[in-house]
């Protein structure tokens, strides 16, 4: 009888900071129901990466809590993976330590998060801000993850956990897995703004309607892709150079419908951009209604979501001690075993 296969072990997390944009949604946590049957998947609410910017206490404790439900409401099953919350694992900061004394300073200083963060937060500019990366290497290597989904922005912090793996394997003897990324097929991974195609979609954008969030109503959604910024060439036809914010809207259609490039070129040919951006948008505030639904219904049974959170913690705890018992004997600190 042939063994099954050994999955292998995948890890991302995800901010509790807010709105959740259908960028998020596209790029990364629909991909986590994808994923988690091809992969052993550990997912985390990284709340402890949230503090670096000011939150307000009720507001943090309650985006955790949805973000939790948001999840599960997109498909992420916490039978088939471990679904957690980076603060109900204490080994995470345990760990930060111990590679915050392999790690230097210039090359925290370095990262192009910490120099973007630092200019727009300029009145709160603090060592966690400058540490996140070093927190985010011992999310990963905490759970021996062989993989992480990475979009553009996270590549120099993945960068940075394989150095540190390498780094403490070289002083210490083996000990960490050295991940590696994992690339998403999706076409759409990258949404822009609506506003301003040439800038990535952010819940924090000054614009509320250059963005679209995972619990924006019909009638918002809508008016938002009508807002949506175009040109004066009228055609319906992908060309980032050229046409950036008509290339934006068919990459959300493609993401939604699952339809081709080609296939939605050929769909709103001859037809105005004003057809077009209507489209888009009763296909996204359609996909949401029933995300939304299932959220909500979550959220009214809190028992539920605490039981989940429960248990992906020990679950989480039970593989993040066994590593970090590892690292705390090769470094040579004493157990009284």
């Amino acid at each position: 009888m042939q063994e099954e296969a050994i999955k292998k072990k995948l890890f991302s997390a995800v901010q509790p900071s807010g709105a959740v944009t259908i960028g998020n949604y596209i790029g990364a946590i629909r991909n986590f129901a994808q994923l988690q049957d091809a992969y052993d998947c550990i997912y985390a609410v990284a709340d402890l990466h949230a503090i670096t910017v000011r939150q307000e206490a009720s507001a943090l404790r309650r985006n955790t809590l949805e973000l939790i439900a948001l999840f599960i409401a997109c498909g992420v099953d916490p039978e088939k993976c471990i679904l957690f919350v980076q603060s109900h694992v204490p080994a995470h900061c345990e760990l930060t330590w111990v590679l915050n004394t392999i790690t230097y300073p210039g090359e925290l200083s370095r990262m192009t998060q910490f120099k973007d963060k630092s200019a727009r937060h300029a009145e709160n500019v603090n060592m966690g801000l400058m540490d996140y990366p070093v927190l985010m290497a011992s999310d990963i290597l905490l759970y021996q993850a062989a993989l992480v989904p990475v979009g553009a922005d996270q590549k120099q912090h993945l960068e940075l956990t394989r150095d540190l793996a390498l780094r403490f394997n070289n002083r210490y003897g083996d000990t960490f897995t050295v991940p590696e990324p994992y690339i998403l097929k999706e076409s759409g991974a990258k949404i822009m703004s609506l506003a301003d195609p040439s800038k990535k979609m952010s819940k924090s954008d000054e614009n509320v309607n250059a963005f679209i969030t995972m619990s924006d109503d019909r009638d918002t959604v809508i008016r938002k892709f009508k807002k949506a910024v175009t040109d004066s060439d009228a055609e319906v036809r992908f060309d980032i150079e050229n046409k950036p914010g008509v290339s934006n809207l068919l990459t959300i259609y493609h993401a939604f419908t699952g339809k081709s490039i080609a296939e939605a070129e050929k769909e709103f040919a001859g037809k105005g951009y004003g057809d077009f951006k209507l489209a888009v948008g009763e296909t996204v505030a359609d996909a949401l209604i029933p995300i939304q639904a299932e959220k909500a219904r979550l959220l009214k049974d809190k028992d539920f979501l605490n039981g989940v959170m429960k248990r992906g913690a020990e679950n989480a705890y039970r593989i993040a001690r066994k590593t970090l018992s590892k690292v705390y004997r090769k470094v040579g600190f004493y157990s009284g075993e």
